[in-house]
């Protein structure tokens, strides 16, 4: 059966991961929650990490996780599969190997059913890619489309990466470029000019297993993935949790080059000038960090890259690994510098650390 020619991102207001609610708004009713006690959960929601961790035996826990969202992109099969890619990220930002899955599926009558086939084969596409069976899931009506998946993975307790254990000295990798949010607005927009929307979409729908696997070969002491936080709203929940200060570099950090013009000309997703309204209470911005640059290191990702913290005398080794299991960029782009209260500061230049 042939799919009728449709353009999902008109029948949604928010695209993608840009959809989420802002860390201002999630994290004091994170706050409110009742302290865990179970010894088995390993990780929970006081460190606002990717995943839950609980632990099942000396040896084995499941990674617990759920990730959907409104259509980023058109083509409802793209839409699948970056949804699938961006919620197995959140299993393997925790050190994890996604295991199964269930869809999550709000759909409207509005749409042909033969939409929504196409959305779950790409889901599967890439589930597949993942080593990941989708074994089922639940639908509603909805007056907008919703995807994602809710996802069960494995990892050993002992070797559990979560974002609360980035020290000083560390280095910081990043394993794809930022823009996504910046250009998929673009294009939802009709103001796409440079055509960019192919490359975000060989982005988004690229997994983090790779980089996960190379990774793992290392002293990793934390580790998240980039989505609707931006690049610094993760990175803070990486130094709020670990109790240290970062800086980072803002010409060392790798973006689709679309989105410089993009974030120029003021095509801004609501959820990266809500990130970045929010970081202005974290974020110290030297004066040569240009008003674009700022936007970027804010931008709201869908299916973005994984962030580590890795200790200096490995980053080499680590960047070679990186490139060599084909992640997208492998880029150096600041260090955990002092304990303290999880700020950042951003400043111009590449840095002094290569790999």
């Amino acid at each position: 059966m042939t799919t009728p020619p449709v353009r999902l991102t008109k029948y949604s207001k928010r695209a993608g991961c840009a959809a989420k609610h802002p860390p201002g708004f999630l994290l004091p009713l994170l706050g409110m929650l009742p302290q865990i006690t179970d010894p088995n959960v390993l990780v929970g929601s006081a460190t606002a990490d990717d995943a839950a961790v609980y632990r099942l035996s000396d040896d084995l826990a499941l990674v617990l996780t759920t990730d959907f969202f409104t259509p980023i992109v058109d083509d409802p099969r793209d839409f699948g599969r970056v949804a699938a890619a961006n919620a197995l990220s959140d299993v393997y930002a925790m050190g994890g190997r996604p295991l199964t899955a269930v869809s999550i599926v709000g759909f409207p009558d509005s749409l042909p059913a033969a939409v929504l086939g196409e959305v779950l084969a790409g889901a599967a596409e890439v589930a597949a890619g993942a080593g990941c069976a989708i074994t089922g899931g639940h639908t509603i009506k909805s007056e907008e489309p919703i995807f994602g998946l809710a996802v069960v993975g494995t990892v050993h307790p002992k070797r559990v990466l979560t974002n609360a254990g980035a020290r000083p000295g560390d280095v910081l990798l990043l394993t794809k470029p930022l823009g996504i949010g910046l250009i998929t607005t673009a294009a939802k927009n009709d103001l796409d000019a440079r055509g960019a929307i192919g490359e975000a979409v060989r982005v988004m729908v690229a997994l983090n297993r790779g980089a996960a696997e190379a990774l793992a070969r290392f002293d990793v002491h934390a580790l998240t993935d980039v989505t609707g936080f931006g690049l610094l709203g993760h990175l803070r929940n990486v130094t709020a949790a670990s109790g240290v200060t970062a800086e980072v570099w803002a010409d060392a950090v790798p973006v689709i080059e679309a989105a410089r013009d993009y974030a120029a000309a003021s095509i801004v997703p609501g959820g990266t000038r809500a990130n970045l309204w929010f970081l202005h209470d974290w974020v110290d911005w030297d004066a040569d960090v240009t008003p674009e640059q700022q936007l970027l290191l804010c931008d709201a990702q869908t299916s973005g890259g994984l962030l580590a913290a890795v200790p200096a005398a490995q980053v080499r080794d680590a960047v070679a690994a990186l490139t060599a299991a084909g992640t997208l960029v492998a880029a150096v782009v600041g260090r955990i510098t002092d304990p303290g209260t999880g700020r950042i500061r951003v400043v111009p230049g590449t840095g002094p650390v290569t790999a």
